[in-house]
């Protein structure tokens, strides 16, 4: 039973504002270490409800949050950027199922520092008009390769947006959304107690998941968070101009959306 564990920081326990998330500060130093603890909680849950392999994925902002050498040895792990397939790097169809840890709601909506691949750029993305969030990207792309998503940790937003998309799939709720930059929050080391156990759960019951799946082609709609962001994403010769802050692309399939993502959220930090 071979599982991949796609790591972000958003969503850990203890985890509420953007500082927590950049390095360089005694804050970022604390949610790297909680993070940390929370993908150990997931690799031991994993291999106590019968993994034979643990592939986990750095997946938040320089994607080296990670610390190697407090993780748990049983697992290998990919770090650094940039990398194909950003948050999914690793992943392919030898794998059983996806955990999506430390995870988040997308951007425009409620929850703790809800954003889609950039919150600098993007104010909404749109696949086939299905309202995407990073799970809902990165979970369809493991669907195309068959893999279904098994686990996913985080807070209540992110149940309410992408839990549906994934009927099977454990969700362990590590905080309550009280704002952008706030929650209500379980204990870290309750946090991953209750990981620990659902992850255990969501391997006894792969069985019971599916993969998910967006019809292919597909139709990208980014939503930018500024008109000057939007004019430099129109440059793209394959983009199509759809409002003074919009544009869109018709992808072949999933892979293709998350290039154009990432080519979007690219250019855009230009304009910092």
């Amino acid at each position: 039973m071979r599982i991949f564990i796609s790591a972000d920081i958003e969503g850990v326990a203890g985890v509420v504002n953007a500082q927590q998330g950049t390095p360089g500060n005694p804050e970022y130093e604390r949610a790297r270490r909680l993070m940390t603890q929370e993908v150990n909680a997931a690799i031991a849950g994993a291999y106590d409800g019968g993994a034979s392999y643990v592939l986990v994925n750095d997946s938040h902002g320089p994607m080296v949050n990670l610390i190697p050498e407090e993780l748990d040895p049983r697992a290998e792990c990919i770090i650094g950027r940039p990398k194909a397939m950003n948050m999914a790097a690793g992943l392919d169809r030898s794998f059983d199922a996806v955990f999506f840890t430390g995870y988040h709601s997308g951007a425009g909506r409620h929850g703790v520092l809800s954003h889609t691949v950039s919150g600098f750029a993007f104010q909404a993305l749109r696949i086939n008009g299905i309202d995407t969030a990073e799970a809902t990207l990165y979970g369809a792309y493991a669907g195309s390769l068959g893999v279904p998503v098994a686990l996913l940790s985080g807070d209540d937003q992110l149940a309410e947006q992408c839990l549906p998309l994934f009927p099977g799939a454990v969700m362990v709720q590590v905080k309550t959304a009280l704002g952008h930059r706030a929650a209500r929050a379980l204990s870290p080391v309750e946090a991953r107690a209750r990981i620990r156990a659902g992850a255990a759960k969501a391997v006894h019951g792969i069985s019971s998941c599916a993969p998910y799946l967006i019809a292919a082609p597909h139709r990208l709609e980014a939503d930018l968070a500024s008109v000057a962001m939007a004019d430099l994403c129109a440059t793209i010769p394959a983009a199509t101009r759809l409002a003074p802050r919009s544009v869109a692309f018709d992808c072949a399939g999933i892979v293709e959306v998350q290039q154009w993502i990432a080519v979007m959220a690219t250019l855009c930090g230009t304009l910092r």
